[in-house]
Protein backbone atom coordinates (compact mmCIF):
# COMPACT_ATOMS: atom_id res chain seq x y z
CA UNK A 1 0.00 0.00 0.00
CA UNK A 2 1.35 3.42 -0.97
CA UNK A 3 1.87 6.02 1.71
CA UNK A 4 -0.59 8.89 1.56
CA UNK A 5 0.34 12.20 3.14
CA UNK A 6 -2.25 14.03 5.20
CA UNK A 7 -2.74 17.29 7.04
CA UNK A 8 -4.87 17.55 10.15
CA UNK A 9 -6.34 20.94 10.95
CA UNK A 10 -7.40 21.13 14.59
CA UNK A 11 -9.35 24.04 16.02
CA UNK A 12 -9.30 24.61 19.79
CA UNK A 13 -11.54 27.02 21.71
CA UNK A 14 -10.16 27.30 25.22
CA UNK A 15 -11.80 28.72 28.31
CA UNK A 16 -10.68 32.25 29.22
CA UNK A 17 -7.54 32.26 31.36
CA UNK A 18 -6.49 28.75 30.28
CA UNK A 19 -3.75 29.59 27.76
CA UNK A 20 -0.86 28.62 30.06
CA UNK A 21 -2.47 25.25 30.85
CA UNK A 22 -3.31 24.71 27.18
CA UNK A 23 0.25 25.38 26.06
CA UNK A 24 1.67 23.28 28.92
CA UNK A 25 -0.45 20.36 27.69
CA UNK A 26 0.06 20.84 23.94
CA UNK A 27 3.69 21.97 23.59
CA UNK A 28 5.26 18.70 24.83
CA UNK A 29 3.18 16.80 22.25
CA UNK A 30 4.35 19.10 19.47
CA UNK A 31 7.95 18.70 20.66
CA UNK A 32 7.67 14.89 20.70
CA UNK A 33 6.02 14.73 17.27
CA UNK A 34 9.11 16.25 15.65
CA UNK A 35 11.02 13.03 16.30
CA UNK A 36 8.49 10.78 14.57
CA UNK A 37 9.57 9.32 11.23
CA UNK A 38 6.39 10.25 9.35
CA UNK A 39 6.19 13.80 10.76
CA UNK A 40 6.54 16.55 8.15
CA UNK A 41 5.58 19.81 9.87
CA UNK A 42 3.26 21.53 12.31
CA UNK A 43 2.18 25.10 12.97
CA UNK A 44 0.14 26.55 15.81
CA UNK A 45 -1.65 29.86 15.39
CA UNK A 46 -4.00 32.08 17.34
CA UNK A 47 -7.12 33.73 15.94
CA UNK A 48 -6.44 37.47 15.61
CA UNK A 49 -10.05 38.23 16.56
CA UNK A 50 -10.38 35.76 19.47
CA UNK A 51 -7.44 35.16 21.82
CA UNK A 52 -9.03 31.94 23.10
CA UNK A 53 -9.15 30.25 19.69
CA UNK A 54 -6.16 28.33 18.32
CA UNK A 55 -5.55 26.46 15.07
CA UNK A 56 -3.06 23.61 14.69
CA UNK A 57 -1.87 22.25 11.34
CA UNK A 58 -0.09 18.87 11.45
CA UNK A 59 1.27 17.36 8.25
CA UNK A 60 2.40 13.74 8.11
CA UNK A 61 3.84 11.68 5.25
CA UNK A 62 1.87 8.52 6.08
CA UNK A 63 -1.81 8.70 7.00
CA UNK A 64 -1.93 5.03 7.99
CA UNK A 65 0.93 5.56 10.47
CA UNK A 66 -0.90 8.50 12.05
CA UNK A 67 -4.13 6.56 12.44
CA UNK A 68 -2.63 3.31 13.68
CA UNK A 69 0.47 4.48 15.58
CA UNK A 70 0.84 8.22 16.19
CA UNK A 71 -2.57 8.94 17.69
CA UNK A 72 -1.93 6.15 20.22
CA UNK A 73 1.47 7.42 21.42
CA UNK A 74 1.67 7.67 25.24
CA UNK A 75 3.02 11.23 25.04
CA UNK A 76 -0.48 12.32 23.92
CA UNK A 77 -2.24 10.93 27.01
CA UNK A 78 -1.62 13.86 29.38
CA UNK A 79 -2.78 16.39 26.79
CA UNK A 80 -5.93 14.46 25.99
CA UNK A 81 -6.78 14.16 29.68
CA UNK A 82 -6.14 17.87 30.34
CA UNK A 83 -8.22 19.17 27.45
CA UNK A 84 -11.55 18.34 29.12
CA UNK A 85 -10.90 21.06 31.73
CA UNK A 86 -9.24 23.53 29.35
CA UNK A 87 -11.52 23.57 26.32
CA UNK A 88 -14.70 25.63 26.11
CA UNK A 89 -16.03 23.27 23.43
CA UNK A 90 -14.81 20.04 21.82
CA UNK A 91 -11.89 20.43 19.44
CA UNK A 92 -12.75 20.25 15.77
CA UNK A 93 -10.57 18.11 13.51
CA UNK A 94 -10.64 18.13 9.72
CA UNK A 95 -8.49 15.95 7.47
CA UNK A 96 -6.94 17.29 4.29
CA UNK A 97 -5.21 15.32 1.54
CA UNK A 98 -2.96 17.04 -1.00
CA UNK A 99 -4.07 17.73 -4.53
CA UNK A 100 -1.24 20.04 -5.55
CA UNK A 101 1.96 21.33 -3.99
CA UNK A 102 3.99 24.26 -5.26
CA UNK A 103 7.16 24.63 -3.33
Amino acid sequence: MAKTSVTYVVSFEIRPGQEARFRAALDPVLDAMRDEESFVSSALGRDAANENRFLLHETWSDEDDVTNVQLKRPYRDAMNAALDKILASPREVTVWRPLRSDG
